[in-house]
């Protein structure tokens, strides 16, 4: 009885696994049926194919695109428009003309300062200004004398040599007092150096005071800026840099008034990215009559390219496989084929294609593993 048993146990397994073997093999023989590939790699599915009912086709089309990159950015002023004001010598101001919001021009006085270092400098010009008159005397005199024969053309030479030598050391303290727009020929000894404003523009900042003693190596003590144009800094990623390449024009955003627009064109782009950033700093200059933009001010910046026709295809439709991007394309009704595309920005869902595929190809958008798994 017990050999019976097992003899009727042994041959129901082996009766399960003839029926699981054949159905697999069924399953394998429906399966290679569905489809067939040709000597060029274009896969052919069969009128029977389970899989065609999984593949979504998507018609490939043109349409008009704008790329918008939005960064950070930060307001600076135009550095030929703004200027820190201190004192080139040592002294005690006696005078101030400035004021906190005052509008300069360039040359406009800022305030006076008594400086001993100034009135060196005033005595080497007045020294200098009679060397050169002797020299210039000296030299006439010469001149005549070798004209009438009883110079000697020895003593004219030395007049010469110290004329041009007297000569360069009277410019360079003419120049050295036009520095400060100081007219020589009004100068008189011992008169405060009165310091004036480079630039037009507006003083925004002031701690000048009268009576204070200013050092030459002491820091700025006022800052007047001009405004109503100023830059600002947009932070670009180093893998969004190819998408402003070869634009003009940009957006700024600012917080405070979320219904302004302000625009702006692009100045100059850093060639150095910041190393710990991996960044490249974009400068912008914006027109700011309203003052809207502050400098030191955290902004919203949108770059927006040329309108152009471009492809998008949906996500699902692209693969990758060894660093390549590939699709399937439709050559005819249920035969498709591997066609290698180009691919640079993705959004909504979707990734624009730069080569590869054309106007009206058919691709599959959807169930295109099932063809990955065709070998």
């Amino acid at each position: 009885m017990r050999f019976l048993k097992n003899a009727l146990k042994t041959t129901g397994v082996a009766v399960l696994l003839t029926f699981f073997l054949s159905c697999k093999n069924n399953t394998e023989a429906e399966h290679i049926s569905d489809y067939k590939i040709t000597n060029d790699s274009v896969i052919i599915l069969e009128q029977h194919s389970t899989i065609k009912s999984q593949l979504q086709l998507y018609k490939v089309q043109q349409e008009a695109f704008q790329l918008h990159l939005t960064t950070a950015g930060t307001v600076k002023a135009i550095p030929n428009f703004y200027t820190e004001i201190a004192s080139p010598y040592a002294g005690r101001v006696t005078k101030v003309y400035l004021k906190l919001g005052m509008q300069v021009n360039a040359g406009t006085p800022l305030f006076e300062i008594n400086s001993p270092d100034f009135t060196e400098i005033q005595k080497k010009y007045f020294a200098s200004k009679t060397e050169y008159k002797k020299a210039v005397l000296n030299l006439k005199r010469q001149k005549d004398l070798k004209l009438n024969g009883v110079g000697a053309i020895k003593d004219l030479e030395e007049a010469e040599a110290e004329y041009e030598i007297a000569l360069k050391e009277y410019e360079n303290s003419r120049s050295a007092l036009k520095v400060f727009n100081i007219n020589p020929e009004t100068l008189t000894l011992g008169q405060p150096l009165v310091i004036r404003s480079p630039i037009k523009g507006q003083v925004i900042s002031n701690e000048i005071i009268n009576g204070h003693y200013m050092r030459e190596d002491d820091d700025a003590r006022a800052v007047i800026a001009q405004l109503d144009k100023v830059w600002v800094v947009g932070q670009v990623k180093e893998k969004d840099m190819r998408f402003i390449k070869d634009l003009e024009s940009a957006e700024i955003n600012v917080a405070a008034y979320p219904d302004r627009k302000i625009p702006g064109k692009i100045y100059y782009t850093d060639e150095i990215i910041d190393e710990e950033t991996r960044s490249i700093r974009v400068m912008i200059e914006c027109e700011n009559k309203d003052l809207l933009l502050k400098p030191g001010m955290y902004v919203t910046v949108t770059f927006t390219d040329h309108t152009q026709d471009v492809v998008f295809v949906p996500s699902k439709a692209v693969f990758q496989m060894d660093d390549n991007s590939f699709v399937f394309i439709q050559t005819q009704k249920d035969s498709y084929v591997r066609r290698k595309v180009k691919t640079d920005l993705s959004e909504n869902g979707r990734i624009r294609i730069t080569e590869g595929i054309k106007t009206g190809d058919v691709i599959v958008s959807q169930g295109g593993f099932y063809l990955l798994e065709v070998k």
